[in-house]
């Protein structure tokens, strides 16, 4: 429980990465989450991503609304900063922090419950506007803190604990963020850690918005027959389009995945993103395509997974707003106040 203290002792033998740091510096405190709940599967690989980014942990930001997926930063990345928001309104404190401080790694916790129903209008436009950041769904398919009703995300026909059917129409978060501009958009499973560790390192260093939408199985509203969010349902029917290995600049770093074709996807900053294509004809490319592929694995019953859509030189938010290098948070008085002249100048270009 999270008022047990982790102790602050490490063992010497604990192998550190290029910033200095071991595994156990990336941790935060002890989950307070069901024993088996994905949420906790998801913590551990972005606490292995980061480890293995070399990444400061002082470095990063990390924002999150309302419900149990936004309780998880609590329990990863413990000396970085936080903020909690109210239910659904994450993406506009992101949007601002990230406007005020470019320098941060800006990562967004949510929910299912939390982005698809209160949150909506704000996921959609967060996207929309390119904000430079790495948002993760924890996509369970039910509202757990409120005791297992179904979420805006649970699929038309899925059986509930009780025995009762879902009569409405599921939104589909990684169709409504290629729809609505996001530039990096993936979906993985939590009881994959070989795929969804590369997909947390490529949507981190990815520049502009990059969307990860993870199925995680509540063990204790949605894990039963009947659920298309259970770890049975998901683990019969996953259809891996790509696994992915994430190449960052200054060295290559691999994971082991199974044989197949593959495409590199060079990104902005010389990074690569080795794709080995389960798949043959899919191009994450091709924003057209990867509709229409999401859409019929989807009647097909199956859930699409890896790398769905990329966007090789996306473009961010300070790209389109035409923003200084230096962070907003930084300026003095006499870059906010540059003189009457200056103000002149303005004004006439106005005319």
């Amino acid at each position: 429980m999270t008022y047990i203290t982790k102790p602050k002792l490490h063992h010497p033998s604990l192998q550190r990465n290029k910033a200095g740091y071991t595994r156990r510096d990336y941790e935060g405190s002890v989950s307070t989450l069901c024993a088996g709940c994905g949420h906790d599967s998801i913590s551990a690989a972005i606490i292995q991503a980061c480890y293995e980014l070399d990444i400061q942990p002082h470095q990063i930001a990390k924002l999150s609304g309302i419900g149990c997926s936004s309780k998880t930063p609590t329990y990863f990345l413990g000396h970085s900063h936080g903020f909690n928001t109210v239910h659904g309104r994450m993406p506009s404190v992101m949007t601002g922090a990230n406007l005020a401080n470019r320098d941060l790694v800006y990562m967004g916790v949510s929910g299912d419950g939390d982005s698809a129903s209160i949150g909506l209008g704000q996921f959609a436009h967060i996207m929309r506007r390119g904000v430079n950041m790495m948002y993760i769904v924890m996509n369970n398919g039910v509202y757990g803190l409120t005791k297992g009703q179904f979420s805006a995300t649970a699929d038309r026909g899925s059986v509930s604990k009780k025995g009762a059917a879902n009569s409405d129409s599921s939104i589909d978060m990684v169709s409504l963020a290629i729809l609505m501009g996001a530039t990096f958009v993936a979906r993985s499973f939590s009881g994959d850690k070989q795929q969804l560790v590369p997909l947390i390192k490529a949507a981190i260093d990815h520049k502009g918005a990059a969307f990860l939408d993870v199925i995680s199985p509540c063990v204790a509203f949605n894990n039963h027959a009947g659920s298309t969010k259970s770890y049975e349902y998901v683990r019969q029917h996953n259809e891996a389009v790509n696994r992915l290995d994430f190449i960052e600049t200054r060295e290559e770093i691999t994971t082991q995945y199974d044989p197949g074709t593959m495409q590199e996807v060079q990104q902005h900053d010389g990074s690569l993103l080795r794709l080995r294509k389960l798949a043959p004809d899919y191009d994450p490319c091709d924003k057209i395509a990867a509709m229409q592929y999401i859409q019929a694995a989807e009647a097909a019953g199956e859930v699409a997974t890896g790398l769905l859509y990329v966007e090789p030189m996306p473009k961010d938010l300070h790209t389109n707003f035409n923003t200084v290098d230096k962070p907003l948070n930084q300026l003095n008085a006499p870059d906010l106040c540059p003189g009457t002249a200056a103000l002149d100048k303005i004004n006439a270009s106005l005319r």
